[in-house]
């Protein structure tokens, strides 16, 4: 037979490549190989654990940072300053560590009991549903504006014209609870399968 496009004889096609043409047309996509299927996968679950095992770092970081200001574990936070014996988890990052355009309102509010509350309240709850891996949505939230907060009191920071970790952690928070990361390593299905959480989906 004469291809009159290419102006050359064609070979004569077969059943079987006539029948593999017609499902490539019909299906609208290559047939993909076995190889290329199981790298994904393995791309796909790597991918997973790894997201869990940011998740739980991050969580153990809020967490740890809300023990060592109840306790006062000598870390940033001396025994004397604990919040159980009557320090402010606030005053000195608020009162003396706060710079540039908002420094003033910082200061005002430094040691507040109310904002000692709040921010306590917000390092615990963030960091419980990381490790928990439930209530990502609200800890992503919450966490996100929480850490933008903080890069705020600190302006500029010290080692770059604007970009800090707070802004880095924002940014994962969100993308762990975009990419389900509580699912693996986490109670996230469970989770999300108890009747409250169906009622109430800004749960999840």
């Amino acid at each position: 037979m004469v291809n009159i496009a290419n102006d050359h004889e064609s070979s004569p096609v077969t059943t079987s490549e006539r029948q593999e043409r017609n499902s490539r047309h019909y299906s609208g996509t290559a047939a993909v190989p076995d190889k290329v299927r199981s790298t994904t996968g393995r791309t796909a679950t790597a991918t997973r654990y790894l997201l869990a095992g940011i998740r739980i770092a991050l969580g153990w970081v809020f967490l740890w940072a809300f023990l060592d200001k109840l306790f006062g574990l000598g870390r940033s936070t001396l025994a004397a300053n604990a919040w159980l014996d009557g320090g402010s988890p606030t005053a000195g990052f608020l009162g003396k560590a706060a710079t540039g355009p908002f420094a003033g309102f910082y200061h005002s509010i430094a040691g507040n009991l109310v904002v000692d509350v709040l921010f306590m309240t917000a390092l615990l709850g963030v960091g419980a549903a990381l490790l928990l891996g439930i209530g990502m949505r609200i800890a992503a939230a919450s966490g996100a504006l929480l850490t933008v907060l903080m890069w705020t009191v600190v302006l500029p920071p010290a080692t770059n014209p604007f970009m800090d970790d707070h802004l880095i952690y924002a940014a994962v928070l969100i993308l762990l609870a975009l990419l389900g990361a509580g699912n693996t390593w986490g109670l996230g299905r469970r989770w999300t399968a108890t009747p409250l959480v169906r009622r109430n989906t800004w749960l999840t």
